[in-house]
């Protein structure tokens, strides 16, 4: 017998009005500035007697009259024409009369009240991102620890280096963490691209594959090269080649932030104070070195986005590479880019670096609230701790005591209404090209693995259903597929067991190939609208929706009352059938299917 607050919570989800960017809400956008976006908005019969367009042009609101635009199933449909006259327009609904009252209806829900813009809908006039990106996979690979051929035996050894053998662990939070050497090169990525592929992963990620002095890369020692011990240009050019020839796109990952201090630019301006190079840095006085940092980290001086100069440079950086065929960067800190004491260029270099991207992508790394970071005219999108890792994480995570991400916090244990609330509010207030254009990511090399996290097969398959149907592009990171570990970042940085097979959990590399496939081969998961259909402690349900399909997605934590759904026809594509209109109530699991109303 289902219980008065989940009979609430479902009776809420379906019934609250709603919008987002998908292209069932936004009928029109124009191409240039100064024209015309048509969209709508859908509400119960009787939720209201009127509704009004409320938008922001050049910072002054303005409000136009909704039409009825149609009636299905019980629902109105609200239609309302607005000017784009800025590169991004700001929006929110008001409901009048009827059942609601007087109510706001924006990206975090409706509300009886006036609230903030924070949360409005974002309409962005130029959507970005490349075309191929929101229906891809992102696979991530760490170079020194994915796979090796012995491509850079031949190169010189560097002195901070610390070999190790393939099938040893990482050492961890120790000296020698930075140093460990296992010897993975790029010739080792080609050689697996099968493997990619058999998880329908088309791009890869490649964490900093230039000269450095550690094998994290994060320091680089120069930006016109690849790393001999990678096995250089070269290796690099193969790599690029032989994906694209399979259909695949490759992203580099670059430091915007800092430099290595073994960089030659860092050299000289640390050596000359009348050195050109010394403007490229800030070399004010900041604890404890004279000059700032990353985190205060001495091998990782910090960039002065306010040098003409630096933009030169690191503008023939960027476009250098992508001339020689990367599909776009992975841009590390980006939420710390050109920020430092009273500076704040974050916005202007972003949009610096949108322009030389030249239609290829341009993804931030970020590890809270990105979002206004995410204007709509610089990053096309951010990796999504905030708004999806940690939320997941902290709904299907073991029992016992646990870090938040980048931070020695205690994590919470979210129910499935904390872990919803989480996610609507990290896609309230951007365009939803950046929602789509996010990477929804499980872990990555700086996090815990996420089997670790769970510390189980089935809820890491859960894990893996909500990745694969969430809004948003899914980056698994090398590894996960076959159930790898660590506890945290370091120590998730473990070479694949290429050779040691009977490790694997075969099992869960399978439901990855069904996963992938699916969300390869379906619209609604690329594109598609959101829908909450169900929330509770233990199960979360929603619909993707396109104009040609509707999916319905079941994730469950633990088993839980019967969920009854008033749909048609629902023909299972993952998991169990629902028989009668009401879902399997089992769990740990998911479940997808396919709504017909015939």
């Amino acid at each position: 017998m289902t219980s008065g607050i989940e009979e609430a919570a479902r009776a809420s989800a379906l019934a609250a009005p709603h919008h987002d960017g998908s292209e069932l809400y936004v009928l029109e956008r124009p191409d240039d500035l100064g024209g015309k976006a048509v969209v709508r908005m859908r509400a119960p019969r009787g939720a209201a007697d009127a509704v009004r367009l409320r938008y922001v042009v050049d910072g002054e609101p303005h409000s136009v009259d909704a039409v009825l635009d149609e009636e299905h199933d019980g629902e109105l449909w609200w239609r309302a024409t607005l000017p784009v006259g800025n590169p991004v327009v700001r929006y929110r609904w008001l409901l009048l009369g009827g059942d609601t009252g007087y109510g706001w209806l924006t990206g975090g829900g409706i509300v009886p009240h006036e609230i903030p813009g924070a949360d409005d809908f974002a309409l962005a006039l130029d959507g970005g991102a490349p075309p191929w990106h929101a229906g891809s996979i992102v696979y991530e690979i760490f170079p020194d620890r994915f796979a090796t051929t012995g491509a850079g035996a031949s190169a010189e050894m560097p002195g901070w280096a610390v070999p190790r053998a393939w099938d040893a662990s990482p050492e961890g939070r120790s000296p020698n963490t930075a140093f460990e050497l296992f010897g993975g090169d790029l010739p080792g990525v080609e050689q697996h691209l099968d493997h990619i592929e058999s998880i329908h992963a088309n791009v890869l990620y490649l964490t900093p594959f230039f000269p450095a002095g550690s094998t994290h890369r994060y320091d680089a020692s120069s930006f016109a090269e690849v790393d001999p011990l990678l096995g250089g240009d070269a290796a690099l050019a193969s790599l690029v080649a032989a994906a694209h020839a399979r259909g695949m796109h490759v992203i580099g990952d670059l430091t915007l932030n800092h430099c290595g201090a073994g960089h030659d630019w860092f050299l000289r301006a640390e050596a000359d104070e009348r050195a050109p190079e010394r403007d490229l840095f800030f070399f004010d006085g900041s604890p404890p070195w004279g000059y700032a940092s990353w985190l205060g980290v001495r091998s990782l001086p910090k960039l002065n986005w306010s040098s003409p100069e630096l933009r030169d440079r690191m503008g023939s950086v960027v476009e250098s590479w992508l001339d020689a065929g990367l599909d776009g960067w992975r841009i590390d800190v980006a939420n710390m880019v050109g920020r430092h004491r009273l500076d704040d260029l974050a916005g202007d270099v972003a949009r610096w670096a949108r322009a030389l991207t030249r239609g290829r992508l341009l993804l931030a790394e970020h590890g809270h609230d990105f979002r206004l970071d995410l204007d709509g005219r610089g990053w096309h999108g951010v990796m999504n701790y905030a708004g999806f890792l940690r939320p997941a994480w902290w709904w299907l995570r073991r029992e016992g005591e646990f870090e938040d991400v980048f931070s020695s916090s205690p994590a919470p244990h979210y129910d499935g209404f904390d872990a919803v609330g989480a996610m609507r509010a990290f896609r309230a207030g951007i365009s939803w090209d950046a929602v789509l254009n996010s990477w929804t990511l499980l872990d990555s090399h700086d996090t815990a693995r996420f089997r670790s996290v769970a510390a189980s097969h089935d809820a890491h398959r859960v894990a893996i259903g909500m990745q694969m149907t969430t809004p948003g592009v899914p980056m698994v990171f090398a590894g996960d597929e076959v159930g790898l570990e660590g506890d945290w970042g370091e120590d998730a940085r473990r070479t694949m067991p290429w050779d040691r097979p009977e490790t694997w959990d075969s099992a869960l590399l399978g439901h990855y190939r069904v996963l992938g496939a699916l969300r390869r081969s379906h619209e609604a998961l690329a594109r598609g609208g959101l829908r909450y259909v169900h929330v509770s402690a233990d199960a979360i349900a929603y619909l993707r929706e396109t104009r040609g399909e509707r999916l319905l997605c079941l994730a469950s934590r633990a088993p839980h009352d019967p969920v009854a759904v008033p749909f048609g026809r629902l023909e299972t594509l993952y998991g169990e059938d629902a028989r009668g209109g009401v879902l399997p109530a089992d769990g740990p699991a998911f479940h997808i299917w396919r709504i017909s109303d015939g």
